[in-house]
């Protein structure tokens, strides 16, 4: 049986397709119309596997634009997801960071469910859209600052993390004469910092797991690890850790009915052109 899992994020939108491992997984910018953008990327990853709406046995959404899927039979927060999702990749991990776009979120483990979590939903500290402000001010691409900060032989300090004044701070020092990876090293170590006081008190133990499109950066993974005096673990696709486990809980519920003679009701599960009016 086949089964998908829509992670409908603020700024990416993710689609896996799952029977015992991932068959299929589309990652696209959500844009505006969430409806239309979770029809594209679902539409997408079932030509992929050449199959149809029909083919798949349930669907599990998550993430922020979740209720904007309109053929999902279930909806579940991106919390539970990614704990499912960290916990088929990693069996070991103790502790999730997702460093999504527009917000990060921390939560501890056992045995692959959730004990407790903090999520950073209100400042854009710690998040991708902080990463990408700075690197606009800066004339660089995104992917780009992560590489460039590892050259660092000499760290210069951040104050603020408020993406305003951050942005100020860094074209200040750069005017004065400060090297590029220096800043950018600096930078990283104080996004680590801020999400280190955040998610201290889930007293994390144990094998670190981090996900999003933070997990890209590889000066940020760095400065997490020099905060967390530990290595963190990432996924081979980290973006797709929540949509992996959307389908994996989709897969869970289907099994858990099925034990019990039951058959799990589904959603509407026509994929639609749907029409926005201006």
């Amino acid at each position: 049986m086949l089964f998908a899992g829509v992670d409908l994020g603020s700024t990416t939108a993710k689609v896996v397709i799952m029977e015992k491992d991932v068959l299929a997984s589309i990652l696209g910018p959500t844009g505006a119309e969430h409806r239309r953008t979770a029809n594209k990327v679902m539409t997408e990853a079932l030509d992929q596997v050449g199959a149809a709406i029909d083919d798949i046995e349930y669907v599990v959404a998550t993430g922020y634009g979740r209720i904007n899927v309109p053929f999902a039979d279930k909806q579940i927060t991106e919390i539970s997801c990614h704990a499912r999702g960290v916990h088929w990749s990693f069996p070991s991990a103790t502790a999730v960071i997702d460093i999504g776009g527009q917000d990060s979120k921390g939560m501890r483990l056992n045995k692959g469910k959730v004990a407790d979590f903090v999520m950073n939903d209100k400042c854009a500290a710690g998040t991708g859209r902080f990463l990408e402000v700075i690197s606009e001010a800066l004339g660089l691409k995104v992917e780009d600052i992560g590489p460039i900060s590892l050259k660092s032989q000499n760290i210069i300090k951040i104050s603020n993390v408020c993406t305003v004044f951050a942005e100020q701070e860094v074209v200040a020092k750069l005017a004065e004469g400060a090297k590029l990876e220096d800043i950018l090293a600096g930078l990283h170590d104080a996004i680590a910092s801020r999400i280190n006081a955040m998610f201290s008190r889930l007293k994390m133990q144990g094998d670190i797991v981090v996900t999003g499109g933070g997990a890209l950066n590889t000066g940020l993974l760095k400065a997490l690890e020099e905060k967390f005096a530990q290595p963190v673990f990432t996924p081979s696709s980290p973006q797709f850790a929540g949509a992996i486990g959307a389908a994996l809980l989709a897969s869970d519920l289907t099994g858990q009915a099925a034990a019990k003679g039951k058959t799990l009701k589904k959603g509407h599960r026509r994929l639609e052109e749907v029409t926005f009016f201006t």
